[in-house]
């Protein structure tokens, strides 16, 4: 298996990238480090020189995603484990700014997956306004096929599956998080949504006043999750992705196959499950954009979160 470890980037097309680096730095908090020729804009969300992409095009949507890699293989070597398991692949060099090398193939779905060792530490640090989240914690993925999605990246990317939801999602990850990526079965492939972490349930409160005072209504929370236990709020970015903030997340121990034991789990130990609800506290899920019928039948899952 390949020894994934961290999600890294995201990468967007966007119809205007303009709107999306303004929601970026000025509500986020982020950092807007480097513009291309293009336009291409890269935003960090503190450390590294970027955390997530946004490339002008006339559609928008998620092109690729980005996870840093054990240096105890090299990119070659990940190539030839690839092709082994009948995956093409493509080893890139100095195609991002901050990363010298990468390799990129497609998952079964479809998805870009970018891998690299590194990447400079050359952001100007956190924001100094707006949420200034503590990271980007995880990506949800609809996709048409869900079970192969998740054999491909337990098998191949080494993740671990932490937790279900029904039979329609599936929660996975690559290190201490209780999930770094979620797959979620859909009629469509799509990015669900993305997700950033907040320091404490003081600093979600607080973000939903920033959204409230830049007129962007908090969709569903905050309220807490089963899997992950995470307190969860969501919202749309100018985009009309699905953006999610979080906190007092799980934390996943492979040795022990349980969660770190909490007050509020009503299992202890508390182990992979598979749950039948959304949420602990009984939060009403309700969207409240006009919008929200369109964005529903372009997304079947969208009630779902």
């Amino acid at each position: 298996m390949i020894p994934v470890y961290r999600l890294g980037y995201a990468s967007f097309q966007t119809k205007d990238v303009e709107a999306m680096i303004e929601y970026y730095t000025n509500v986020l908090g982020c950092v807007l480090v480097d513009r291309a020729d293009d336009g291409t804009a890269y935003i960090s969300n503190g450390l590294e020189h970027h955390n997530i992409i946004l490339k002008a095009s006339n559609h928008s949507y998620l092109d690729a995603i980005g996870w840093q890699v054990n240096r105890l293989n090299s990119l070659q070597q990940i190539r030839s484990f690839l092709k082994e398991k009948g995956i093409a692949s493509e080893i890139l060099h100095d195609a991002q700014p901050g990363i010298a090398e990468q390799i990129q193939f497609t998952d079964p779905d479809g998805n870009l997956v970018q891998l690299y060792h590194e990447i400079n530490y050359s952001a100007p640090g956190f924001g100094n306004h707006g949420i200034v989240p503590n990271k980007l914690g995880h990506i949800a993925l609809s996709a048409k096929n869900a079970k192969t999605t998740v054999d491909f990246y337990r098998e191949i990317l080494g993740f671990k599956e932490t937790d279900w939801i029904w039979d329609v999602a599936n929660f996975l990850t690559c290190n201490e998080d209780h999930h770094t990526l979620n797959i979620v079965q859909g009629k469509k492939s799509y990015m669900h949504h993305i997700a950033f972490e907040l320091r404490s349930a003081a600093h979600q409160f607080k973000s939903s006043d920033i959204l409230a005072m830049h007129e962007i209504p908090t969709l569903w929370g905050p309220q807490r999750h089963t899997a992950g236990h995470n307190i969860a709020s969501y919202h749309f970015d100018p985009d009309q992705h699905v953006i999610e903030f979080y906190t007092d997340m799980d934390k996943y121990i492979p040795e022990l196959n349980i969660m770190e034991p909490k007050p509020w789990h009503k299992d202890l130990p508390q182990r992979p499950k598979k749950w039948d609800s959304l949420d602990y506290w009984g939060t009403e899920y309700a969207f409240a954009l006009p919008s929200i019928e369109e964005w529903k039948e372009d997304r079947p899952i969208a009630n779902l979160i």
